[in-house]
């Protein structure tokens, strides 16, 4: 019997679509890149124009080889005009590590892994505001505003911790860099102001469902950034200047097109291992990322030629045989969530998305949103 992929857990799923859940996201390269040429000297090397980021803003962006096909995605963060923070999957800390150490300058700009010494904690869920404002002892104002990336520094012990917007699992979510040290008592605060820990099953299918790809499964070093979609979730500028790789992305972008990209796929179920897809008898793509979504059933991602259309009905073809599947155009659509009964004994009472305090008086009660009845708890 084909091996299929497991299902998430509805209730865990439900938890981070409706209130908030922590992960630990330390598993990731961390690099600064500090000097007065810090910010051309990382442009030079990236799709995004870092150049002409403000302080206190970030980027999403792509580092490619000369022949434009990606080396590894990265968040670039401007910390001060000549401070910058990169953050990396790991899967893709090797590549990336290796083009700095080849085409930076270290008089010009200097570059220090910080991984060890830097933790990331992220919060995830539509409460993730109120829960990182209440475990940071602030107003949950002081994020209102921050765009994708843009980041603030806020007080915590004796240091500090910079929270930044975060949009990898298409839902709000905030990242928290904090001192190595520090780490333990930040994620034990996030957890006590309503955010446990995230299930990495139901994080898995909300980046399917926002149709984020990730390095190493649905993109490697021959795919192209466009073929991944990553000029539509804001990774590229084509209006800056040079950078290498440059010329295949624009020639792409302003003469052409990519012949596959990144789409999703609906089914009843779908094989573990590897899988083709065929558009009749024609071949059209392959398998990549997939999970069982509590809300859309089996999903995936696949790397599809450009004509298959959204809406089309193809063949997913194992070595267990062959599966139906739908094609969709990315982001998922979501239909309605599974229902969610109260656990006996609870009510729910009125989130913190509905405050209207100004003052950060609303900081005083707790984040979690639903409490026993009879009782009016307190930070």
């Amino acid at each position: 019997m084909t091996a299929v992929v497991s299902p998430a857990d509805a209730a865990a799923y439900t938890r981070l679509r409706t209130e908030a859940g922590t992960l630990d996201r330390s598993d990731r390269l961390r690099m600064t890149i500090s000097g007065p040429k810090a910010a051309e000297t990382i442009a030079g090397l990236v799709t995004s124009d870092v150049s002409a980021m403000q302080g206190g803003h970030g980027q999403y962006a792509v580092a490619l080889t000369p022949k434009g096909k990606i080396i590894a995605d990265l968040r670039i963060f401007r910390r001060a005009p000549d401070d910058l923070l990169v953050d990396v999957p790991w899967a893709a800390a090797a590549g990336f590590s290796a083009m700095i150490s080849k085409y930076v300058n270290p008089r010009l700009a200097t570059c220090a892994d910080v991984t060890g010494a830097l933790a990331c904690l992220g919060v995830v869920g539509p409460h993730a505001r109120q829960v990182v404002a209440h475990a940071l002892a602030c107003s949950p104002s002081a994020f209102d505003l921050l765009p994708a990336y843009a980041h603030t520094e806020v007080p915590f012990g004796d240091g500090t911790v910079m929270v930044a917007r975060s949009v990898d699992y298409g839902i709000d979510g905030f990242d928290c860099f904090v001192r190595a040290a520090d780490a333990s008592r930040l994620h034990a605060a996030l957890v006590a102001s309503g955010a446990p820990g995230a299930d990495p099953v139901a994080l898995e299918v909300l980046r399917i469902e926002a149709g984020r790809p990730v390095w190493g499964t649905d993109m490697n070093g021959e795919t192209l950034p466009q073929e991944a979609n990553l000029d539509t979730l804001n990774a590229i500028s084509y209006t800056k200047g040079c950078y290498t790789g440059q010329e295949t992305v624009a020639r792409v972008h302003f003469r052409g097109h990519v012949n596959r990209c990144l789409r999703g796929l609906r089914a009843e179920s779908l094989p573990a291992g590897e899988a083709r897809v065929f558009a009749g008898d024609a071949d059209v793509g392959d398998v990549r990322s997939r999970a069982v979504s509590p809300r859309l059933g089996a999903i995936a991602l696949a790397m599809l030629r450009r004509e298959v259309e959204g809406g089309a009905t193809v063949t997913v073809r194992s070595a267990g045989g062959d599966v139906p599947a739908t094609v969709v155009d990315l982001p998922f659509p979501l239909l309605p969530s599974p229902s969610s009964p109260e656990p006996r004994g609870w009510s729910a009472r009125t989130s913190w998305n509905g405050c209207s305090a100004t003052d950060g008086s609303c900081v005083r009660w707790c984040v979690i949103v639903r409490a026993r009845r009879g009782s009016s708890r307190r930070a």
